[in-house]
């Protein structure tokens, strides 16, 4: 080649390795949160998850679905991301490729913000990974930033997570309309609840997993987890992915995380037994025991276990800086993922198995109320003592003001409180039946999945009515309710419902959902959140009555 030729090549060379340079780095910031971008000291707003998805979308097109599950109540698209390879488009599509569907969602609580951060770099990670992964394997829906309004009212960390290490601004806990959306899923109010049930009941995920952090106790644990705590979707006869969650897939997955990721985890809880009996007393070592939250299914991750499916809890460790804690939420995700897939004919089997078992008639008595086990098991938890600091003005971020971390942790045996058990059964009837008036409650289940019918004829059978005996209301208001307790007793006599009247079958695959919201002394019904109460009266008959008899094949 001459001289002035190579010299030209050589400039073109130059030029082209400059122009790399110049736009590798603003195309790796755009592959970026904003989490990552900020060295760990800022998390995303709303419009940040758009753009990085936007950015993502250009990069890797044709690759993703991309979607809103609905509108918040200030007007702001939930957007969800469908991922597998190959690439399915619909819930059609996704039943048919055989493969388990993984329902992510991050940020329920906007202050609890490690999960919109996860969701955001592992669907970037997984995605433009040339490699087989899980996506090919699993059918990933990814929401990642499910409380947008939430996420959007910006305070200090110190106001509204007190003891969380950073990042130094976050969102707050409840939803625009100031409920917490992790206390709905029964009573179903707010539009972002309203648009997750459209999507189960579209999408019908074998796998929901909720990502929060914790506020609670000083542990030993990057993260802690839990299956969903209703004993009704621990029933083996009638919701057996429920006990193989709790029993096998949740502890390999804690060796896994540990072996390979090098993070300490554990069920979830807190210490109880500290000062006054209390669990706040972070410089005890809570010799009472580590006890799990409530069984109710107003809680996201305790409700879809009812459905019959696999429902996991994820809660960062909030005393951990916020890095090491989207670095263990994402380590925890990435081997869940991976072993959903390699399990992928059992992790099926498991949810098909309680469908098809509540669409028979069954007689299993379900619990339709709960306390927590009388039978704890013993087991060595981590323990972090805390080291009071005195009247010092000195104040370590996430630890609660007068102590300090000292990062030492200790195995101590203590009782472990991780299930409930039933204090009150029922047992599935033919069908509940509600008078023709009562279409909006009828919209409200349908809202679940939840199948109804009304009579074309008059319908005379046997049946079960519910008489009040009392009727205890909380004198407390919670999420703009209060709570309502019955107790009574069932008369059982023939009736004849007339046509019109709204039939609920008990024979499909949401009928453990169904019982918990009609019967009349479940502890987290309709009858809970006042839906009945221009109805209810002491003495009086419940609304919802139980069938016995067989309906017609077309009521």
């Amino acid at each position: 080649m001459r001289r002035g030729a190579w010299v030209r090549v050589s400039a073109m060379i130059a030029m082209l390795l400059a122009l790399v340079m110049s736009a590798s780095p603003s195309a790796a910031v755009a592959q970026q949160t904003r989490a990552e971008r900020s060295g760990y000291k800022e998390t995303s707003s709303y419009a940040d998850v758009i753009a990085f998805l936007d950015s993502l979308e250009r990069r890797a097109p044709g690759t993703w679905v991309r979607g809103s599950i609905g509108k918040t109540s200030q007007g702001r698209e939930l957007p969800y991301i469908v991922v597998s390879r190959p690439l399915v488009r619909t819930p059609a599509e996704a039943k048919r490729s055989g493969k388990p569907i993984v329902y992510l969602q991050g940020n329920i609580h906007g202050g609890e913000v490690e999960g919109k951060e996860s969701v955001q770099a592992l669907l970037r990670d997984l995605i433009l990974d040339p490699k087989r992964n899980a996506l090919d394997s699993i059918v990933l829906i990814a929401v990642p930033i499910y409380n947008a309004d939430g996420n959007e009212v910006w305070g200090p960390q110190e106001r509204q997570r007190s003891e969380q290490d950073g990042p130094e601004q976050v969102g707050q806990r409840p939803n625009g309309q100031q409920l917490d959306l992790n206390r709905d899923y029964i009573k179903n109010e707010a539009p972002e609840s309203i648009a997750s049930l459209q999507m189960f009941t579209a999408w019908d995920p074998d796998v929901f997993v909720d990502l929060h952090t914790t506020d609670g106790s000083y542990h030993g644990y990057a993260l802690t987890y839990s299956p969903s705590l209703h004993p009704a979707a621990m029933t083996s006869a009638l919701a057996p992915a429920g006990p193989w969650t709790r029993d096998t897939l949740l502890p390999e997955l804690r060796e896994r995380v540990r072996r390979k990721r090098d993070f300490e985890t554990f069920d979830y809880g807190n210490f109880t037994g500290g000062a006054n009996g209390t669990r706040e007393d972070p410089a005890s070592l809570q010799k009472g025991g580590w006890a799990t939250y409530e069984h109710k299914p107003r809680f996201g991750t305790n409700y879809y276990g009812l459905r019959g499916r696999i429902s996991i809890l994820s809660e960062a460790y909030s005393h951990d800086p916020f890095e090491r804690r989207v670095r263990a939420t994402s380590a925890f995700v990435g081997e869940l993922l991976t072993y959903v897939g390699e399990k992928g004919r059992t992790v099926l089997a498991r949810t098909r198995a309680g469908s098809e078992g509540l669409r028979r008639a069954n007689p299993t008595p379900v619990p339709i109320r709960a306390r927590m086990t009388t039978t704890p098991f013993t087991a060595p938890v981590l323990v972090e003592p805390l080291q009071a600091m005195g009247d010092t003005l000195r104040h370590e971020a996430g630890v609660r003001r007068g102590y300090k971390r000292t990062r030492t942790f200790t195995a101590v045996d203590m009782p472990v409180y991780d299930r409930f058990e039933a204090t009150l059964t029922q047992t599935l009837p033919t069908a509940w039946a509600l008078d023709a008036s009562m279409t909006p409650i009828i919209d409200r289940l349908r809202r679940h999945g939840i199948e109804a019918t009304q009579l074309t004829r008059a319908w005379t059978g046997d049946a079960e009515q519910f008489t009040v005996d009392s009727l205890l209301k909380s004198p407390r208001p919670f999420q703009g309710h209060a709570e309502v307790r019955l107790e009574g007793r069932w008369n059982r006599a023939s009736v004849t419902l007339p046509a019109g009247t709204w039939v609920v079958p008990a024979r499909q695959a949401t009928a453990l959902v169904a019982l918990m919201m009609l019967e009349p002394q479940s502890d987290d019904g309709l009858t809970t959140w006042n839906a009945f109460d221009d109805a209810l009266s002491v003495g009086g008959a419940h609304p919802v009555r139980r069938l016995l008899a067989p309906l017609p094949a077309r009521p």
